[in-house]
Parts: structure tokens; sequence; C-alpha cells
């Protein structure tokens, strides 16, 4: 079991399993190169999965794959499985911009993937392309509906901004409604690598929007993620979150650690420390990556040290955000 200095539980890992994306988000990676790295630059999914292994065997119980943009990894589907047959009650989880989901949705259910994030950022194509630089909608509401359809567990990530999609909150509450999906509200993270003139709604300004035509009730914090969740009781008690990562609270129940796509070890988003494990899982070297995972949970700080006035230099899209 991993417990950090602050007693909490760490059992979650996000594996960010490449950099490259498909999309070129405003909020993320808006001025990285279409071609930016080759599957060849990512670290192998086998000397991946040896570090997986290592995590299982010390009490993680929850692995959520994230990208860059997933899906683009040839062998995605083998390295799903080869994890579950591992250990084949993981809670293994998928973050995906669903460009290219469904047609491998049904193989990624059959390999044991249980739940699927998908970025939902608009429903109205120009505004799409306006985000991602990528005329993508069809493909994305394709994808969401074959993941429907084969039975995953999904929920859909909105980032509202400022000027661009903030008027279609409601919008895409409604539709998550009217799927039987649940609906996660992302503040924007301020980070070097977005548009410099992008702006984010806070937590109170996407619950006012809402509120203006939804009554809603504060349940609790997420038990097992970021999110604090409200219900519409109105709607069969409807559940949708907010992940608000400027509240002071969003460290507290924090059971997380993150590997990057380069193959760091991150004890916190916001914190520029890492430690270096691509070696030691290119070699297979239990021994060192459980010496550098314990490292990295001792590491782990109580909260993080983002504020208002700070511009995190993270790249999310080697850490999955």
């Amino acid at each position: 079991m991993l417990i950090d200095s602050f007693g909490r539980k760490i059992d979650y890992i996000r594996v960010s399993i490449t950099e490259r994306c498909n999309f070129r988000c405003v909020y993320c990676m808006p001025n990285t190169p279409m071609d930016l790295g080759k599957e060849e630059d990512d670290v192998p999914l086998n000397s991946v999965l040896n570090f997986i292994k290592v995590a299982i065997n010390e009490g993680v119980k929850k692995i959520r794959i994230t990208g860059g943009e997933p899906l683009l990894r040839k062998g995605i589907v083998d390295f799903i499985a080869q994890i579950c047959a591992y250990k084949s009650d993981i809670d293994i989880a998928l973050t995906t911009n669903a460009f290219l989901l469904a047609p491998i949705a049904q193989d990624l259910k059959n390999a044991g993937l249980k739940r699927i994030n998908i970025s939902l950022d608009s429903l109205k194509k120009e505004k799409i392309v306006c985000i991602s630089k990528r005329d993508g909608l069809e493909k994305i509401l394709a994808g969401i509906q074959k993941a429907k359809e084969v039975g995953f567990i999904i929920k859909l990530n909105m980032v509202p901004l400022k000027g661009i999609n903030e008027d279609e909150i409601i919008e895409i509450l409604e539709y998550g409604i009217k799927l039987g999906v649940g609906v996660r509200f992302i503040e924007f993270m301020e980070n070097i690598h977005a548009k410099s003139d992008t702006k984010g709604l806070r937590a109170y300004e996407i619950l006012e929007k809402i509120q203006q035509k939804y009554d809603y009730e504060l349940i609790k914090k997420e038990l097992f993620g970021p999110a604090t969740l409200f219900k519409i009781p109105k709607i069969q008690d409807y559940v949708f979150g907010i992940i608000a990562p400027h509240n002071d609270d969003f460290c507290k129940t924090c059971n997380r650690i993150r590997l990057s796509s380069e193959g760091k070890l991150i004890p916190c988003l916001y914190h520029e420390n890492a430690l270096d494990i691509k070696e030691a899982m290119l070699h297979a070297d239990t021994e060192e990556i459980l010496k550098n995972l314990k490292l990295c949970i001792e590491n782990k700080p109580e909260k993080n040290d983002w504020n208002e006035n700070e511009i995190s230099n993270r790249a999310f899209y080697k850490t999955g955000g």
C-alpha cells in the first residue's frame, strides 16, 4: 500500500502513453506542430507495462490511460488487455477526444476497458474547429454513441471558455442528460502552452449559468476523483460535476500520481518536480521502478502551489492533465 506523508492512500495512477495528439486545442497545445513526434519516439507500451505491474503490486486499484491522444498508439487494445490479464479486477479507464473511437470501441471493451472520459467542448461544428483546429464533431459524436452502445461508463468533459463556448454549458449538460451520461465541467488550467488570450470560467460562473435553467444541490466531493458533484433534483437526481483546481479543497483527497509520456513520475500536476524512470522501465528494472515510485509518493506535496497569478510550465499534453 502506498501512503504519502499526509496520510493519503495513493491507489490511482494516470498514465500518459503519448504526447502526440490529432487536435490542437486552444487550452492545451495550439501552437505545437501537427507532425509532433512519431510512434517510435513514445516509450514502448511493454515498458510502460513494466511500471504498471509494479504499481499494481503496491496497491494501485485504478489506472487511467491518457495522452496526448492515447488512441493514436498502435497496440493500445493489446496493452489494455495485458493490464487486465495481470489484474482482472483493475478499474481501467481512458481519456480521449473520441475522434478515432468508434471503429475500435468494441475491441477496447472486449480488452477490459471499463470507463471512458470524452472531451466534448461544443456541439457546434464551427466551434469545434475553432477550439481544436479539427473538423471533428461528426466523428466525436459517433464515438460517443458507439461507446454508449457497447456499454462503457461514460463521462463527458467540457472546458468552458469565455467568448467561445460558455454559451453552450446548458446545451452540453442537456446532451449528457438526454444520453444518460455524466458531464464534468473543467476549469481552464492556465499554462504557457495555451493560446495566450484564453480565459476560462471559474466554478461559480459555471454554476451561475446552470442555475439560469436548473436548480441544483451540492452532493459531495467525488470519492475517487477531483470533481465536486451536484445533482438536479427535478431530473431524477441527475448528477454533474465540476473540476476546480483553483479551489483550496482540490488537493485534500488527492489519491493520484502521474506517469508522463516521457517516462517521468509526477507527484503533483502543479509542481515542476518529477522523477525520470524511463531507463528503468525500458530495462524492466523493477527494483529501481519501485524505489522511485516510493520516492515519488514521499515527495507528493500536501497541496499544489498554483494561484491566480501563476501560469504553469507543465505541458499537459505530456501528462494527461
